[in-house]
């Protein structure tokens, strides 16, 4: 299972960390992702991150945001800087494992607003 947190409301400019926790160990994950969903819109790939390598961020984020993770704690997180009110969304934490089982978390939301 997995656990979001750290969202909130944040003026225009401003950062926020998000945090996923996970049940157990989050080593043997195969792909991370972070997701959003804004109002109105279906749901999309903010970050993916493959046990293989390769990070793939949206271009709308690139250069803004940042996944991270601390084995120690099983936690994985998403560092959001510079927000614009476009970032508004509820966001998603995923973990897919090896045999294709995919969790997710429950969402938190970020609200980008002056």
């Amino acid at each position: 299972q997995l656990q979001a947190s750290g969202g909130g409301l944040v003026q225009p400019g401003g950062s926020l960390r998000l945090s996923c926790a996970a049940s157990g160990s989050i080593l043997s994950f195969t792909i991370m992702s972070w997701y959003r969903q804004a109002p109105g819109k279906q749901r999309e790939l903010v970050v993916a991150w493959p046990s293989s390598g390769g990070l793939i961020y949206a271009n709308s984020v690139k250069g803004r945001f940042t996944i991270s993770r601390d084995n120690a704690k099983n936690t994985m997180y998403l560092q959001m800087n510079s927000l614009k009110p476009e970032d508004t969304a509820v966001y998603f934490c995923s973990v897919r494992w090896p045999g294709g089982r995919t969790d997710w978390g429950q969402g938190t939301l970020v609200t980008v607003s002056s």
